[in-house]
């Protein structure tokens, strides 16, 4: 890489070719070739092949580098417990792969069904009540849902009613009648729409600030509806069955007097599909989770339907929740290792397994500041782990002074 050879090829060496008269001369002639002996530029070609260079010798001592790597790359890596930071007996937890019985609620206050009795446990203080036990014909609890205000909770039976109830109060508040045939297993809501679904393939938006409480029906499943979840934006619902069938339903098709279409039905999984998680980072972006016979973790693009990536974890999916800090994705299993799996999004790379639990670890649920899981399993116990960090102090946005010119001193 001769700069000043190139330059001079490109500008005065063709100055002869261009100019023949003034080459003619026999000194100047003489004259140009000993120029270019003296400089070198008897050479062919401007980027010529050359031998290697001599391999520079160690200047800096290894351990002056290695050190100076690592202040190149200041963010530490981050600690990953592989073992559960506290667990918690949960005798009589039903073994039911279509349920969902574990939630955690805005108020930092988890709830948990064990039989026919829903308990509440207090994280801040690690204090334990009851909330209700269910009598036994229409028992025993088969799913629970905190609503968004962390006060307010629903309940659902196997006897296919709804009860809603005030956690501070420890009052039932109403039960929802009517609507579902047979057990109700998964429920979610949106705003003050609580959504059920249940074992009778039916999907039902209930208004629980009126009397008539079915607004709006979802019918796609033929079989038990065992996931439900709404997107952030409130905007779609994601439906997974035993059918092995997804389903989104957007709001903007809601129909009243009829049952609402669904956007997109979604045939890939080849086993039932409970686990759905909406990404926090990327609104139209859900990751779904198939049963014993599937085994795959899927990612849909919910505004087109396309499924982005498929991966196979070896056992099946129970339950999927993001890292809202990090781009990451955690799944619980069940056979073989009964395991919690912590994957790179979106190169699906396992960062962890978590292992402790001795059956499948059939519901997970988050902390409200996103950092700790809880995970239970059929052996009956209720882990916590500290699998997302914690999560970056934000710092406060200096205060911006919309007064013009505020910070000249005033002259009254």
């Amino acid at each position: 890489m001769d700069f000043d050879y190139a330059h001079y090829m490109l500008t005065e060496g063709r100055k002869g070719k261009e100019n023949p008269a003034d080459s003619s001369s026999p000194s100047r002639e003489a004259y140009r070739k000993q120029l270019a002996e003296t400089f070198n530029m008897n050479r062919t070609r401007i980027l010529a092949f050359k031998n290697k260079p001599p391999t520079p010798t160690e200047a800096i001592p290894n351990e002056f580098s290695s050190a100076a790597h690592q202040v190149k790359s200041a963010k530490p890596r981050r600690h990953i417990p592989q073992t559960s930071e506290r667990t918690l007996d949960a005798p009589d937890l039903v073994d039911d792969y279509y349920l969902n019985l574990l939630d955690w609620g805005s108020s930092n206050v988890l709830s948990i069904a064990l039989g026919s009795t829903v308990y509440l446990w207090d994280a801040s203080d690690g204090n334990t009540s009851e909330l209700v036990t269910i009598d036994e014909e229409s028992g025993p609890v088969t799913s629970v849902k905190w609503a968004p205000d962390g006060r307010h909770i629903a309940v659902g039976l196997n006897n296919s009613e709804v009860q809603l109830w005030d956690s501070t109060a420890n009052r039932l508040l109403r039960t929802l009648r009517g609507g579902h045939g047979s057990r109700v297993g998964a429920l979610d809501w949106n705003n003050h729409i609580l959504t059920t679904g249940g074992m009778d393939g039916q999907i039902i938006n209930n208004d629980v600030r009126v009397r008539a409480h079915i607004v709006e029906t979802y019918q796609g499943h033929h079989q038990e509806v065992c996931g439900l979840k709404w997107s952030a934006s409130g905007q779609q619902l994601a439906s997974g069955g035993n059918d092995n069938l997804l389903h989104i339903w957007d709001r903007s098709m809601a129909s009243s007097n009829a049952p609402t279409q669904w956007l997109h039905r979604l045939e890939e999984h080849t086993a039932a599909v409970k686990a759905l998680a909406w990404c926090p980072f990327q609104g139209n972006l859900l990751a779904s989770g198939g049963g014993g016979g599937d085994r795959c973790i899927k990612f849909w693009n919910t505004h087109t339907g396309a499924c982005l990536n498929s991966v196979d974890t070896g056992s099946q999916v129970c339950a999927l929740l993001w890292n809202k800090n990090e781009r990451e994705l955690l799944s619980s299993h069940g056979f073989t290792h009964n395991q919690l799996t912590l994957w790179k999004y979106p190169s699906m790379v396992k960062i962890a397994e978590l292992t402790g639990h001795t059956s499948r670890v059939l519901f997970m649920a988050q902390s409200p500041d996103g950092c700790t899981v809880a995970s239970a399993a059929g052996d009956e116990t209720l882990r916590f782990w500290n699998v997302f960090g914690t999560p970056e102090v934000a710092k406060p946005a200096p205060k911006t002074n919309s007064e013009p010119f505020a910070h000249l001193n005033r002259i009254r």
